[in-house]
């Protein structure tokens, strides 16, 4: 039998930027062999750059362009208005939703539709995912925190017809809480923040005393410091029957990033041909440790040098 190819998709844009900037990158986006984009606000529902109406154009542009898109739904529900929202967005069933809460997951499946699951629903075992399967589950993704060892017993038990996806690069999504960290780091208030993650494009920057890069203050959201980086691992992803590979979007070298992970599922290259780039793609460094069973911060895989 022969194995599906191996597909990537771009998640969802973790950080405030203007609707120009939004606009602007997935232009660019749209240019790439990227195969599947997740669109919409998934951190804060204070962050408006983009109407409902703009994702939806956005997503008909896209769709155009020959993408697969997916519509984010929000990770913490804290208001009557931010589930109504949810509600409404689960309805729109010209594309398939990816669910960041059980309230997403509860909506879709009373309404009957096969949903994606974010990085926010923990998936552990097989039993959990069996579950999901049973309300309407069609692709799950791997909690950052596991390992290929714990992927490969998941795997194992994975109910027919359910896609897996990794997260293969970015600033990994670790916590979010009800308190905006970017406005305590400004002594605001969260109903006064006056917006100031757009401060910072790619998250606000935690050292240790040492001053060793830690973790990376995103509104309600933390995230790993350092750039979880698996292009070394795609043939084994492979071996695993991955379906899908996720990139988390950044600032800069988006579309490089998705070219190198292409040119090494496609063969025309390989994760050494990248080694060096990779060291500038990356704001403060890489990380595969989860991947290996160690600590996250860990550098596993060795960094080859010209």
């Amino acid at each position: 039998m022969t194995q599906p190819r191996l597909k990537l998709a771009l998640g969802s844009l973790l950080y405030f930027w203007t609707k120009q900037q939004i606009i602007d990158f997935y232009h660019q986006i749209a240019e790439t062999p990227i195969d599947i984009i997740y669109l919409g606000e998934t951190v804060c529902s204070k962050r408006r750059a983009l109407s409902t109406q703009d994702w939806l154009e956005l997503a008909d542009f896209l769709r155009a362009k020959g993408k697969d898109v997916v519509l984010s739904t929000m990770t913490l529900i804290e208001a009557n208005s931010e589930l109504n929202q949810l509600k409404k967005l689960c309805k729109t069933d010209a594309y398939t939703v990816e669910a960041n809460d059980f309230a997403a997951i509860d909506e879709l499946a009373l309404q009957g539709r096969e949903f994606v699951t974010g990085l926010a629903i923990n998936i552990y075992n097989s039993r959990t995912l069996a579950f999901l399967h049973q309300q309407g589950l069609k692709r799950w993704i791997l909690s950052v925190e596991l390992s290929k060892k714990q992927l490969t017993a998941l795997q194992a038990e994975r109910p027919e017809g359910v896609e897996t996806e990794v997260f293969v690069w970015g600033r990994m999504p670790l916590a979010y809480s009800a308190r905006c960290f970017t406005a305590r780091a400004h002594n605001l208030p969260k109903d006064d923040c006056q917006y100031r993650c757009q401060d910072d494009p790619e998250g606000l920057l935690m050292q240790t005393r040492e001053q060793q890069p830690f973790l990376c203050l995103n509104g309600i959201q933390t995230q790993s410091a350092l750039t979880c980086n698996l292009l070394s691992e795609i043939d084994e992803l492979k071996q695993l029957n991955v379906n899908v590979l996720r990139i988390s979007p950044q600032p800069s070298y988006t579309a490089e990033i998705i070219n190198a992970f292409h040119a090494v599922i496609t063969g025309t290259a390989t994760a050494t041909d990248y080694q060096d780039k990779l060291k500038s793609w990356a704001t403060v460094g890489t990380c595969d440790g989860y991947w290996h069973g160690d600590a996250g911060m860990v550098q596993q895989t060795k960094q080859v040098t010209a």
